[in-house]
């Protein structure tokens, strides 16, 4: 019965997400640059990293339909090859930032008490710290690398994380349904694992779909500024930095990452935007 009754409900998530003005767009938006990541770097017209000193900062061409960069290398197919990076480590950070902030915050709110306040303060102290500025102190002690990035990029989620996942386990931890497993005899890590965490999901998957979008934009603003992704490897963000200095000589060259990154960070957000409207009850017309 339960089975027969959660796949109406998956269904009509899906069936409304579809009629979503802006949902859609953006699941098909996101959709297609997963799909990107994954097959990009086996559709390159040509190899990415392989240079052509005899058409340096060439434009468009029937060759190459976005030209060439500094090193004659192929700019279409380093964009395409890039979205796995790129969009590797926006997943990657986002992922580790969801699990260990909510594993934090599911923790914290349960237990409550002086740990929970103490738990806070500590959110708090990380909060205080603007994003970029932290990214950059955690990549200054470990060193620029794609590791070093998503790790960065994670801790900077971790703390909104904990805060989500605490305020849903202490709207949902005094539910009937968590008394009746504590009267059951049901032991904390049954509680927590087994009747709080999926009350929390939900809220969690939403949210990480919006903050995929704003840990792409920390992870290219750190290879922007040299501290990310090393080249030759072909990232958004080291391309724009790269084609900062070619601008009036080649244009293509900064707009080609510059617009994938914008389509992709505008993909996950309408995405996300559409899921919690989907999923929120207290949201739907």
């Amino acid at each position: 019965m339960r089975d027969g009754a959660a796949r109406p409900r998956r269904r009509g998530w899906i069936t409304r997400l579809i009629r979503h003005p802006s949902g859609v767009v953006g699941l098909v938006l996101s959709v297609a640059f997963v799909v990107l990541a994954v097959l990009g770097p086996y559709v390159t017209p040509s190899d990415p990293d392989r240079q052509d000193y005899l058409a340096l900062n060439e434009g468009p061409t029937a060759e190459h339909w976005l030209g060439t960069d500094q090193f004659g290398r192929d700019t279409l197919s380093r964009v395409l090859a890039g979205a796995r990076t790129s969009i590797g480590i926006a997943l990657a950070a986002t992922v580790l930032g969801a699990l260990l902030g909510g594993l934090w915050g599911l923790w914290s709110g349960y237990v409550g008490g002086w740990v929970d306040g103490v738990s806070m303060r500590l959110v708090d102290v990380l909060l205080a710290f603007p994003g970029l500025l932290l990214a950059i102190g955690l990549i200054a002690l470990t060193g620029p690398g794609v590791e070093p990035v998503i790790l960065a990029s994670a801790v900077f989620g971790v703390p909104v994380f904990t805060r989500l996942v605490r305020g849903s386990v202490l709207a949902a931890k005094e539910r009937v349904f968590v008394e009746a497993a504590r009267g059951l005899g049901a032991g904390n890590g049954r509680v927590m694992f087994r009747h709080l965490l999926p009350a929390v999901i939900a809220p969690t998957v939403v949210y990480a779909t919006l903050r995929l979008g704003v840990t792409m934009l920390v992870a290219s603003g750190l290879s922007f500024l040299g501290l990310g992704v090393q080249p030759p490897t072909a990232e958004w963000g080291s391309m724009l930095s790269q084609a900062q200095l070619y601008l009036r000589l080649d244009p293509a060259m900064a707009f080609a990452p510059g617009i994938a990154i914008t389509l992709a960070v505008l993909g996950f957000n309408l995405l996300g935007d559409g899921l919690r409207d989907v999923l929120d009850p207290t949201l739907r017309a």
